[in-house]
């Protein structure tokens, strides 16, 4: 077993939770499992009937939050003042009419990073797609592309430790903090080894991506409140520069 991290950073995402294809389109408050997974897949060329999600169950994902961002709810409309053949076909596969209304809602200056750990084979096969996407990956719909540096490590033996000790954290500590550390959010999907965590229980396991056939399935998750070096909380104005030298560490390693 090894792993990869992923910083997930960018203007605007939107992991769904609980809507598909209605008037209202809500966001998890950090990345879903089926969102990610949605993500290999598509850099794999996976289309959404091919199938084949089992290829992913031996995948652990463990979250790091650096930014929890800003809840943002967007007024979209979609088509209208047009004749009936011409508007926007519904989820019912039929046209209204008249301009389909949706709230979607974002998590605006989010940052998150996530350690993916999986066989061997697995890590090095999703490594390569994600240099070289088949489709371009994106933080949980079309329009919320990602930051560089998005694939920050490809091949590291203990990439949760990796969260704890060595990626840069994307956040500013704060004056009122005081001693060495800063308490930093983690979500896991193994229960802690003393037991102490919040638990969560969320219905984000994707079973199939087929489009008139969705289906998903729930798993439970741990969340910690752990302390991290402050020093990995560094000036703002370096975190590029120190992203982009941890990124090419294990170029020159």
């Amino acid at each position: 077993m090894s792993g990869l991290l992923l910083r997930l950073a960018g203007p605007l995402q939107s992991w769904g939770e609980r809507s598909a294809f209605t008037p209202v389109r809500d966001t998890a408050a950090f990345p879903t499992r089926s969102g990610l997974m949605g993500m290999f897949a598509a850099a794999q060329g996976i289309g959404r009937g091919d199938g084949g999600l089992d290829r992913y169950q031996d995948v652990r994902l463990t979250v790091r939050v650096d930014r929890p961002g800003v809840r943002l709810v967007d007024y979209h409309t979609v088509g209208g003042g047009f004749p009936k053949a011409r508007t926007a076909a519904t989820s019912g596969g039929g046209n209204k009419g008249a301009a389909v209304v949706t709230r979607r809602h974002y998590l605006a200056d989010a940052v998150f990073v996530v350690a993916v750990r999986a066989p061997d084979d697995t890590v090095e096969q999703l490594a390569r797609a994600l240099r070289r996407p088949h489709w371009a990956p994106y933080l949980g719909r079309r329009s919320c592309a990602p930051d560089e540096p998005f694939l920050l490590r490809s091949h590291i033996d203990d990439p949760e430790r990796a969260l704890r000790t060595a990626v840069p954290l994307s956040r500013t500590s704060s004056r009122q903090e005081e001693g060495d550390t800063v308490a930093v959010e983690f979500l896991h999907e193994q229960p802690p080894r003393d037991g102490q965590a919040d638990v969560i229980d969320i219905n984000d396991v994707p079973v199939s991506f087929a489009q008139e056939g969705r289906t998903h399935i729930g798993r439970r998750l741990y969340r910690t409140v752990e302390p991290v070096h402050r020093d990995l909380a560094g000036p703002q104005h370096t975190l590029l520069t120190r992203l982009i030298d941890y990124a090419h560490a294990e170029e020159s390693a």
